[in-house]
């Protein structure tokens, strides 16, 4: 279904009066204000959540101050929707009223774009050629206004100048944010209004990031990203260091151009935030893909060893279990650091590895076993070699790779790593990027691009309640590379193995990776490399689980939502019904209400709980129940444990 109205109403409206646009249900409201240049405000429900606020635009080429008239104000229905293989919904409604008002600004010419949905607002701005110009430089600054010094979950700095996707997110006042907290942004309204400041569809264009702004008492100040000096590393474990040259303008662009979208998400509280989060990919553009078929989700293997040995033992296990690709990790082409490294060759990192490490016999053997192979490739060697390393990898056999430590922030690193998307889709690549890049819905145009990092994840060792904290901010923006641990003792640090089965359910992601520090039991018993605590995997019955559990959904469900203290989502592929759920520092009685089943239908639960008197390496429980839709499960659940469920049809 794809309807499309337009409504055109010429200048008849003067530049002091308020246009507006309304969602489909009548909630979310996007009000533009003229008489204060391109300014804005927005409601939901009725209540202002933003207030009168500000898009300044800045540029040596074309002045954007001066008079503001309305040469013209189009308002478009759209109602759509759309299907996906790759994502937490399969059909994913698309519903929305726009406006775009035509201004000119003294002698220059601007729109500004915004569709109300009922998940949110988001607006852009679009230049037209003008003047006889033909290209410009911009700058973008928005000045959000709010009424209160409502509280906010922030990113900050994790060293002097270094700012991360991957940093721990506290709850402070919207006055104490630091310069370049990472997007999405919660802000608290109250107890019943949420919202997030999002970005959706920046694929050419300097990322923005957020700031406590100066335009009022309570206000917060979106900026663009400037130019990155030369990028280090200084550990594996991935804090990127780089001078910022803040100076000059942001972003250059050809005209015309549309500049990314601005994403106000709005909902009663952040479980409807989550459950709504589709609204990012809808602003991005339908599949440029035609045949999709060779785009496959599912679940994947690190070998840890990097040899030959290693990748037959963990090609029979992902066999055996349901998994569907296997990774080798850094040191297959040397030292991922060192910029003489050359990914077109097989040159193993002696401290990774001492092999041997026969990559197409590897390819050969998983081709015929039905898995697939993806390589780690650090982007100081992409960034010289990505068009000789896409066809020698068709050679060779593999269907996907894994761009590591990517450049984000500016212009330039955003266009080439979109551009490198895009290549791999050519040569029938899945691609997962590494490590500081968060989502903005490119995934919908180049569904390839099956996952990215973006996220503090397991590796790290993160505790249930930092989960908690992300799954309602950092998961808005859409899927992430957790890597799930699920033997390596920094499980018992973090939660329990029954809140780690929970997380293939609760932190989306179409490539799921798990067991990320263990080896199959028949790989090499010696480890040459660099990964820490390796286990070897064991046969505890829960790990049926992670053998069932898919990777992409058909429906999705957000049962309980609280930042910070717990989360459970209930996801359905096909008939069955999976549930993860995961509990912070304080123990809980959660009650699941089994109302998303279906009428008239007896299912059968396995429910996998924490239980310390299980004799087992992971100490899980399973119990199997019956239930239909009128049924009530409630489960005592111990601080930092979890629970997950998988429901079928009897």
């Amino acid at each position: 279904m794809n309807i499309l109205i337009v409504f055109v109403l010429f200048a008849s409206c003067n530049s002091a009066e308020t246009i507006q646009v309304k969602s489909p249900n009548g909630k979310n409201v996007f009000s533009f204000l003229p008489e204060s240049g391109m300014g804005f405000s927005v409601a939901y429900n009725g209540q202002e959540v933003i207030a009168p606020s500000l898009i300044e635009l800045i540029s040596n080429d074309i002045s954007f101050n001066g008079k503001l008239s309305i040469l013209k104000v189009e308002k478009t229905m759209v109602e759509n929707e759309w299907n996906s293989n790759f994502s937490e919904l399969s059909n994913i409604p698309d519903h929305y009223n726009q406006l775009k008002v035509y201004l000119k600004i003294d002698d220059t010419q601007v729109s500004v774009i915004c569709r109300a949905y009922d998940e949110g607002v988001a607006f852009a701005y679009e230049i037209p050629k003008q003047n006889n110009i033909s290209k410009i430089g911009l700058d973008e600054k928005i000045h959000y206004n709010f009424k209160e010094d409502y509280n906010v979950w922030s990113t900050p700095k994790r060293a002097p100048r270094v700012l991360t996707a991957q940093g721990e997110y506290r709850r402070i006042p919207m006055t104490q944010l630091e310069a370049g907290c990472e997007r999405p942004l919660l802000i608290e309204i109250n107890d019943s209004v949420k919202i997030a400041l999002a970005e959706a569809k920046l694929v050419d264009y300097a990322r923005l990031s957020f700031d406590k702004g100066t335009s009022s008492q309570y206000s917060i100040l979106s900026t663009l990203d400037g130019k990155m000096g030369e990028q280090k590393q200084d550990t594996v474990s991935g804090a990127i260091i780089a001078e910022r040259k803040e100076s000059g303008d942001k972003v250059h662009k050809k005209l015309p151009f549309q500049s990314p979208w601005r994403v106000v998400m709005m909902g009663k509280n952040e479980s409807e935030l989550l459950a709504n989060n589709y609204i990012i990919q809808n602003l991005n553009d339908p599949s440029e893909i035609d045949d999709e078929s060779w785009i496959k989700p599912g679940k994947v293997l690190r070998e840890t060893t990097l040899t030959t040995q290693g990748g037959l033992a963990a090609i029979d296990f992902v066999v055996d279990h349901n998994m569907q690709y296997v990774l080798f990790d850094a040191g297959w082409y040397g030292n991922e650091m060192d910029n003489a490294s050359d990914a077109t060759t097989i040159t193993l990192d002696p401290k990774r590895s001492k092999g041997p490490f026969d990559i197409e016999t590897i390819t050969k053997y998983a081709k015929e076993k039905g898995i697939g192979v993806i390589l780690y490739v650090n982007r100081r060697a992409l960034e010289k070699q990505l068009d000789e390393v896409l066809p020698l990898f068709k050679k060779w056999g593999v269907s996907g790779v894994k761009y590591g430590f990517v450049r984000v922030g500016d212009q330039d690193a955003t266009a080439w790593m979109h551009e490198a998307v895009k290549k791999a889709a050519k040569y029938g690549m899945i691609i997962d990027i590494h490590d500081e890049y968060r989502p903005t819905g490119f995934s919908r145009t180049y569904p390839n691009l099956l996952t990215q990092e973006g996220i503090r994840g397991d590796e790290e060792t993160v505790p249930n309640v930092h989960t908690l904290k992300t799954m309602f901010t950092r998961m808005l923006a859409g899927a992430a590379d957790n890597t799930v641990c699920y033997y390596s003792t920094r499980v018992n640090q973090m939660g329990s193995h029954a809140s780690q089965l929970a997380k293939t359910v609760c932190l989306f992601s179409p490539l799921q990776f798990l067991y990320w520090y263990d080896k199959p039991a028949a790989s090499p018993e010696k480890l040459d490399g660099l990964w820490g605590d390796t286990r070897h995997i064991g046969n505890e019955p829960e790990l049926e689980f992670f053998n069932k559990v898919p990777t992409t959904w058909d429906e999705t469900k957000v049962l309980h939502g609280e930042i910070g203290e717990l989360g459970v989502i209930a996801r359905r592929k096909g008939a069955d019904w999976f549930v993860g759920g995961i509990i912070g520092d304080t123990e809980r009685q959660v009650t699941i209400d089994f109302s998303f089943l279906k009428e008239n239908e007896v299912y059968q639960a396995k429910v996998y709980t924490d239980d310390d008197t299980v004799n087992t390496r992971t100490h899980v429980q399973i119990e199997e129940i019956e239930c239909t839709k009128k049924s009530i499960l409630k489960l005592k659940v111990k601080s930092n444990n979890g629970f997950a469920i998988h429901i079928v049809k009897i």
